[in-house]
């Protein structure tokens, strides 16, 4: 009897590499594992255990930073409420110190010709309605407390906190920006004013709807606080209680003149950085190292 030899032939398919396997439809590991999955780079990559384990332990760990401490405490025992806006956390207060982080003394100076003429750190207080509020010239943000200029500069926040420079106070307003903290929901230009101004103590204003002055009782929903103290002019004179809050950066602009932050009642915006004169005063707020 003849026997029917039968030959198969099964076409090998081969895959270079680096080419691509595009697949198509349901895909099926029938119970099995899929290894060697290199970490993602792409939006849709996927992501090995281990990998995810990674990121969210990372993640758990800014979330317990944060929640450890809901406040700090400055060298002079007061004490500021913290919060945290995208990848930076700021005080809620403005800062209230009469020393440096070493003890050191920041002086009072009432005087309006003393004032004027200082090139070393000062303060002055302002009152507007109740509240009364320490403005420091910027001397005193950069902790210049003599005038020999090869003697070190002290500091003038608490350990690890910081004044903000020009380019973390644009990262603070861009977070709010992109963040939903624009008055008409908008998020490409700057219209945080109202969201970080404080619900009181502002000049009325009916005619712009996005300023601080407007409805006043709708304010802050960021939760920063900024509160209408004015300034102190060049020339010592407190001014402008209620219409405008203006904050020092650390960002130097000339041998003169230093950048700032300013809140107006009338705009919808806080006001980018432009040149003041060091020996006026402000208010300060203070970012996490």
């Amino acid at each position: 009897m003849k026997k029917l030899l039968i030959i198969l032939f099964i076409p090998l398919i081969s895959f270079s590499q680096n080419e691509d396997i595009l697949l198509n439809g349901s895909v099926s590991a029938e119970n099995n594992q899929i290894k060697n999955i290199a970490d993602p780079t792409d939006d849709q990559d996927a992501v090995t255990l281990v990998f995810l384990m990674n990121k969210l332990s990372e993640l758990q760990a800014q979330i317990d930073s944060l929640q450890s401490s809901e406040n700090i405490t400055d060298q002079d025992g007061n004490t500021y409420n913290i919060i945290a806006y995208c990848d930076q956390v700021w005080t809620a207060q403005n800062a209230q110190m009469s020393t440096y982080r070493d003890g050191t003394p920041i002086p009072e100076v009432s005087d309006n010709v003393e004032w004027a003429s200082l090139t070393t750190g000062a303060w002055k207080y302002t009152t507007h309605g109740t509240s009364t509020e320490r403005l420091y010239n910027w001397y005193a943000v950069m902790g210049i407390h003599d005038t020999d200029p090869n003697t070190p500069n002290k500091e003038f926040a608490p350990e690890g906190w910081h004044v903000p420079s020009d380019t973390e106070w644009t990262t603070f307003e861009n977070c709010l920006i992109a963040t939903g903290y624009n008055y008409d929901g908008t998020n490409s230009e700057d219209k945080i004013a109202k969201a970080i101004a404080s619900t009181s103590g502002w000049i009325v204003n009916q005619d712009y709807p996005g300023s601080p002055g407007y409805n006043q009782g709708t304010n802050n929903s960021s939760g920063f606080n900024i509160y209408p103290f004015g300034t102190i002019t060049p020339e010592g004179v407190p001014v402008n209680g209620a219409s405008n809050s203006v904050l020092w950066s650390s960002t130097e602009a000339d041998s003169e003149n230093s950048t700032r932050r300013i809140l107006h009642w009338g705009a919808e915006y806080l006001a980018t950085s432009s040149a003041e004169l060091k020996t006026s005063g402000f208010s300060v707020r203070l970012v996490k190292d």
